[in-house]
């Protein structure tokens, strides 16, 4: 029996560095929220998370933001989600 995580972590972060390259690095997030499951299922088909202006379908599997909705409205050019796990991130 498969249980989906009830909590992620779900991290805005540039999507380009300072020299326009991609980059996968989570520091210097931009705005982060901790979201929780609702139990229900989005209209990606995946597991919906809510919380702190967030709103995200979420692939526990491979732990891709498959739709997410910040303050309501789309995703900002640029920016690109993270997930971690909020229990094991370190601040600083």
């Amino acid at each position: 029996m498969r249980t989906d995580p009830q909590r992620y972590e779900i991290l805005l972060v540039p999507e380009f560095s300072g020299d326009g390259t991609a980059t996968g690095d989570t520091r210097g997030a931009l705005r982060s929220a901790v979201v929780v499951a609702t139990g229900e299922t989005g209209a990606s088909g995946y597991p919906r998370y809510v919380g702190d202006g967030m709103e995200a379908d979420i692939d526990p599997a491979t732990r891709s933001v498959e739709a997410l909705l910040v303050d309501g409205a789309e995703l900002d050019y640029g920016l690109s989600p993270r997930v971690a796990d909020p229990e094991n991130r370190a601040d600083g």
